[in-house]
């Protein structure tokens, strides 16, 4: 083998593998980071539940106050519902209803009542869960949601929605109105509801987290561009001196 051509290889090789460790240390820092997002949901959800009052106080004070559990009292505005296209944890696709509750200070926040199929997206169907007396909720806090690359567009005239606006939700719940809303949804736990629908506790909990198979399989391509770069290399120096 030339000199030249194999000093060509080497530093090829060297930088392919440079760019394989690189990117398998990256995984090992996303997967650092993932574990810190579970670790943290995972202490939040199982805390006592807040007020409302302190849940808008953690909204204040930090960037994101996801999955803080709250609880709060109030009466379900049911001719506002919105309707939010989702996956139910079994499978199923459907809607997830977001309705407006009033506590009796006169607050007002979004509340995800849970999943119906298309079947029973209209209300008239389910009226049992039509709850109208005061009624004690429990949900986990989320905030809007960035649609990704290929979600629909939200259609606030049809009442499709595709991602989480809390926004753009307000305002067609309370047109030209100056209702403040809190700044954050609310995700029912699973409970009783009359006519079993909506079905609550459908809050998405064990977050993917595949960034150490990721980090091996870098590593492993790095390993075996050696391998055959060396293999590559003695077969061409046994070659050289036949």
């Amino acid at each position: 083998m030339q000199t030249g051509s194999l000093l060509k290889l080497t530093l090829a090789t060297i930088v392919g593998v440079a760019i394989l460790i690189a990117l398998g240390l990256w995984q090992l820092q996303r997967l650092n980071w993932k574990e810190g997002i579970i670790a943290r949901i995972e202490a939040r959800t199982e805390g006592d539940p807040v007020t409302l009052e302190k849940a808008l106080a953690l909204a204040t004070e930090r960037d994101d106050p996801s999955y803080f559990p709250v609880q709060v009292e109030g009466r379900f505005h049911h001719d506002r519902e919105r309707y939010l296209y989702a996956i139910s944890l079994d499978g199923k696709p459907g809607w997830n209803v977001i309705t407006p509750l009033e506590t009796v200070a006169g607050d007002v926040v979004l509340v995800d009542r849970g999943f119906v199929p298309d079947a029973l997206r209209d209300p008239a169907s389910r009226p049992q869960g039509q709850i109208g007396e005061v009624v004690e909720v429990t949900g986990l806090i989320r905030t809007t949601q960035t649609p990704g690359l290929f979600v629909p567009d939200n259609e606030p005239d049809r009442n499709q929605w595709f991602s989480r606006d809390l926004s753009a939700m307000s305002r067609s719940m309370f047109p030209g109105d100056t209702v403040q809303v809190a700044p954050f949804f609310l995700e029912a736990k699973a409970g009783e509801v009359p006519g079993g629908w909506p079905q609550g506790g459908q809050t998405r909990l064990d977050l993917p987290n595949n960034h150490l198979q990721y980090a091996w399989t870098w590593f492993s391509l790095a390993v075996v561009l050696v391998a055959v770069y060396a293999a590559y290399v003695w077969g061409a120096y046994r070659g050289d001196r036949s």
